[in-house]
């Protein structure tokens, strides 16, 4: 912007105006995202941070009930839980569910999932039919389970029918079948849920990647091993995660309502121990112990797992 100014001999000038300075920009109000948060800081902190503490507390107590004296123990709980050979049957058992479940698990669920993502005649009844096992209330499911294994019950009654009868068996009630029937529920009860997470994922696939593999000669199980589970590999890492802690932590009430980890301990897994000695034995300061020990297997588990499926680019 010019402007005119008269000079000492009267002549007129022009002379540039100085710039002018920009306007301060408008004050964005602050958002109250901090405040908004707090209650579920709150939430967080008093539920899930303060019961994680109080396994750590309590497994260094002695503490023989409730509403009992306590005292402080130090390791003596961590050397009764290691002296106890029941303790090393759960470690057993909850190694060989894990080792099953979860692998069976995620392989069944994706190439079912697969299967659905392809859109096949009526993928969208079959998504709702996956649901079920779902919706089912866990006592439900065991009882689902106790009629199909129970010595007069389904299972034995089809051998029978079929003139297998030598083969029936007190499925839940054998030491050699108990945590195998609790590996066949975990599966059951999961599997449908995982793969329409799968299918899910696999819908967002764009299709000519599958197109393209096909054109080149690839077939079905090449595609889905060679080119659609690269490209979600992360995805299946976080649903293995989640399986793996459900498996973990979940099974004492399968345990519980089916089997009491019977015969013997030849189904008792680490979370029904921790279960049985807290509310059974009533010795918290051993049941917290487990506690510790099954939170740091499942830190490392997780950890693992994240390791593993990580993508590679």
């Amino acid at each position: 912007m010019t402007t005119l100014t008269t000079t000492p001999d009267g002549s007129a000038a022009r002379r540039s105006a100085p710039p002018a300075s920009p306007a301060p920009a408008a004050r964005r109000p602050r958002q109250g995202g901090t405040v908004l948060a707090v209650p579920a800081l709150v939430w967080y902190l008093v539920f899930m941070v303060g019961p994680l503490l109080a396994i750590f507390v309590i497994a260094a107590l002695h503490w023989p009930g409730m509403l009992q004296p306590v005292s402080f123990a130090g390791l003596d709980n961590a050397r009764a839980v290691l002296d106890d050979p029941v303790f090393w049957d759960a470690v057993r058992n909850t190694a060989v569910q894990l080792a099953v479940a979860v692998p069976v698990m995620i392989v069944c669920a994706f190439m079912l999932g697969y299967y659905v993502a392809q859109r096949p005649p009526g993928h969208r009844v079959l998504r709702y039919l996956l649901f079920i096992p779902g919706l089912i209330s866990t006592p439900a499911k065991a009882m689902v389970f106790y009629a199909a294994l129970s010595p007069d019950g389904l299972l034995n009654g089809g051998l029978e029918s079929v003139g297998l009868g030598s083969l029936a068996d007190a499925w839940l009630a054998s030491p050699s079948t108990a945590l195998a029937c609790l590996i066949a529920l975990d599966i059951w009860a999961g599997i449908g849920f995982t793969a329409v997470l799968f299918a899910a994922r696999l819908g967002s696939v764009p299709d000519e990647l599958g197109e393209a593999a096909q054109l080149d000669g690839a077939g079905h199980w090449r595609t889905m091993w060679s080119v659609h589970f690269p490209v979600i590999r992360d995805y299946v890492g976080v649903v293995t995660m989640l399986q793996f802690l459900w498996t973990l932590f979940g099974s004492a009430q399968h345990v519980l309502l089916l089997t009491q980890g019977g015969p013997g301990t030849s189904s008792t897994t680490l979370s029904f121990l921790v279960y049985q000695k807290a509310f059974i034995a009533a010795d918290l300061g051993y049941s917290q112990t487990v506690g510790v020990i099954l939170f740091l297997a499942g830190l490392v588990g997780l950890l693992t797992i994240r390791r593993v499926f990580r993508q590679n680019y």
